[in-house]
């Protein structure tokens, strides 16, 4: 646990703080180690042996408020035991539980049908915080505290770091398959147009199709990049190479014919960088990622280090573990399908903590803020198209207000133009807010 410890304090310290600070801070409830750091986080028992992995160490509703938010373990008390400042708030169990999603281990029997932890059965949605990185929160307080006693530490400067554009591509086309074409042509009977399109795009080439929306997407990716620099704002598109059985995979991308093929030029020509999207299979079969990175290795020519999971179906730990061993550097799941917000607690990328073990490994998570459907599925959000703008906003100032990164998703399928769908346009005006940014 030491690494551990280590490194959440340095994590809530943050960018901004002295080099030897960290040193300074320490996490014990021995009373002759206290006169060692200048100020001692007093541990809860969460991490006590008897109680770590049951259901007696998760948080109990209504929790305590310190300093204005909500901590999970510990109480509000703050005493000096000498020269040194001692908080009872245990900062660093409550940290850890959200950085490595402790309950979904804990709550291991609670998912939805497709094996999913629920952002609505989650402690964060449950106690009102989901829309709020508490654990940034946390490295606010704590830093205070240590200004307090006459450290020296700076806050960082409101700002996105890093902007990730990134866009799942489940089905490059809708009409361009026999299968997509015939069922276009059936549906056409009752919507001529839907039938037009279906000819146009079967015949007429990849260009026509409604959901090949790429070089639209690339092109405002590209604008917002242009205008806020390569350095803070990167698009990625991840392809969806496997699949097995399961209908959620389906209809699978032929990756050797000239559309799959003409996807692939253009990200290279617009420089967009390629992302594993792990099959829904393979969330299941974890063993099954490693040759879906290999192929898509082989069809765009470049090394891949970025995944993120199908219907963001990634199950703890031996997804996580699956990534490590294939040289997986960077994953972008951690979001909730049914609900936008902060389900690692921060908008910040962290290492992932593999809470089953107690170990810190080298694996990047980083935060999914928003989705499309999530904003508009019936069954998620169901927000209509000014709820989900104005949402969409206060997380994005969210994110701003604490120096994190903003990463969001959305499909080229949908904004395709169609009035059944607000994506398109609400992606575009994104887009435009975050230019000021």
């Amino acid at each position: 646990m030491t690494e551990i410890i280590e490194y959440i304090i340095g994590f809530l310290l943050g960018d901004t703080a002295p080099p030897k600070l960290a040193a300074k801070v320490g996490y014990t409830s021995n009373p002759k180690e206290y006169r060692k750091y200048k100020l001692v986080i007093k541990p809860s028992d969460f991490f006590n042996e008897d109680i770590y992995g049951t259901a007696d160490s998760l948080p109990q509703l209504p929790l305590h408020i310190w300093e204005e938010s909500p901590i999970l373990f510990g109480t509000s008390e703050a005493e000096e035991v000498g020269k040194t400042r001692i908080i009872h708030a245990d900062l660093v169990a409550s940290t850890y539980f959200l950085i490595s999603r402790y309950e979904e281990m804990v709550r291991h029997d609670e998912r939805d049908i497709h094996g999913r932890f629920t952002g609505k059965e989650s402690l964060p949605y449950r106690a009102g915080f989901i829309d709020s990185p508490l654990v940034d929160e946390y490295g606010k307080i704590l830093r205070n505290q240590l200004r307090e006693i006459g450290l020296d530490i700076s806050e960082p400067k409101p700002a996105i770091r890093k902007m990730y554009l990134t866009h799942d591509v489940d089905q490059l086309s809708h009409f361009r398959s026999l299968r997509g074409f015939m069922g276009g042509l059936l549906r056409g009977i009752r919507r001529p147009k839907e039938g037009n399109k279906a000819i146009k795009s079967y015949f007429g080439g990849l260009k026509n199709d409604p959901w090949y929306t790429s070089p639209w997407l690339f092109k405002l990716d590209n604008s917002l990049r242009q205008k806020v620099g390569n350095d803070r704002c990167e698009p990625i598109v991840f392809l969806k190479i496997g699949g097995g059985t399961h209908k959620e995979d389906r209809p699978f991308i032929t990756h050797h014919v000239q559309d799959f093929q003409s996807l692939v030029k253009l990200c290279k020509r617009k420089n967009i960088t390629f992302g594993l999207h792990s099959s829904y299979e393979a969330g299941i079969h974890p063993e099954k990622i490693a040759d879906e990175k290999k192929h898509l290795e082989r069809i765009t020519r470049r090394k891949t280090t970025f995944n993120r999971h199908h219907y963001l179906d990634s199950r703890e730990p031996e997804d996580m573990l699956a990534l490590i061993n294939v040289g997986i550097t960077d994953d972008f799941t951690l979001g909730y399908a049914d609900v936008a917000g902060f389900r690692l607690g921060t908008c910040r990328a962290v290492k992932w903590i593999n809470p089953g073990t107690r170990e810190l490994t080298s694996l990047t998570l980083h935060p999914l803020t928003m989705m499309d459907s999530s904003l508009s599925d019936k069954r998620y959000m169901n927000l209509n198209a000014h709820e989900a703008y104005e949402y969409c906003i206060r997380l994005i100032n969210m994110v701003e207000s604490w120096s994190g990164e903003l990463v969001l998703l959305w499909h080229n399928t949908s904004v395709e133009e169609t009035p059944q769908s607000y994506h398109r346009k609400l992606y575009q005006d994104l887009i435009t807010y975050l230019k000021d940014k």
